[in-house]
């Protein structure tokens, strides 16, 4: 990862996971430092018809706040942010969240792509996009999106990855700022935590 690549500020983060996403997730859960500032939110391709239990497990490894998302619920920092299954999860322009049961895309309720899109169409050059290990090419498109509103574009290295053709497919379909292993993109969110403000009486 490049100086710049890490140096670059954003104000919200979304991840796209399918296959092998739990285990991906959970260990970028485990890196997020517990002052980032930043809202994330996640796609995970998720089997429809029973309760997820992704925010239970990436809860127990994550320092910020891990829910399920509500609708109309507006972005707070600190706070990860998971699609419900069978629901995509969508960025108001207004920077509240949106629930849809419209019908799915690349086979998928909830989609990566239409979480992408909107959260470009929201937060334009201020958005980090990280696409990671999964089977089929949803996110492609969102990435397009993300990087021609000026956001930034991290995908994991598909020879990394559980599944390779999710990554692959944004790399070659969208390209991307960064190639990353997991390690890495742990290193870079972590390298955004906010700093903490100095009390009286410190140096």
């Amino acid at each position: 990862m490049t100086t710049t690549t890490m140096a670059r500020d954003f104000d919200a983060v979304v991840i796209g996971a399918s296959a092998g996403g739990v285990d991906a997730l959970t260990q970028l859960a485990h890196a997020l430092p517990a002052r980032f500032g930043k809202p994330v939110m996640v796609v995970m391709h998720l089997p429809p018809g029973r309760d997820s239990l992704l925010p239970a497990l990436m809860a127990r490894r994550c320092p910020l706040r891990v829910k399920e998302a509500e609708d109309k619920e507006p972005l707070q920092p600190d706070t990860v942010y998971l699609a419900v299954p069978d629901y995509h999860l969508l960025v108001e322009p207004d920077r509240r969240l949106a629930l849809s049961r419209d019908e799915p895309v690349q086979y998928s309720r909830p989609s990566i792509d239409l979480l992408f899109e909107s959260a470009a169409l929201a937060y334009g050059e201020r958005l980090l996009a990280i696409v990671l290990t999964g089977a089929n090419n949803d996110g492609s498109a969102g990435l397009q999106t993300v990087r021609r509103f000026g956001g930034t574009a991290w995908v994991q290295d598909p020879r990394q990855a559980q599944a390779s053709l999710m990554p692959a497919s944004a790399i070659a379909e969208a390209g991307a700022d960064a190639v990353l292993t997991l390690e890495q993109i742990a290193e870079g969110l972590g390298g955004h935590a906010h700093p903490q403000k100095k009390g009286r009486g410190t140096t």
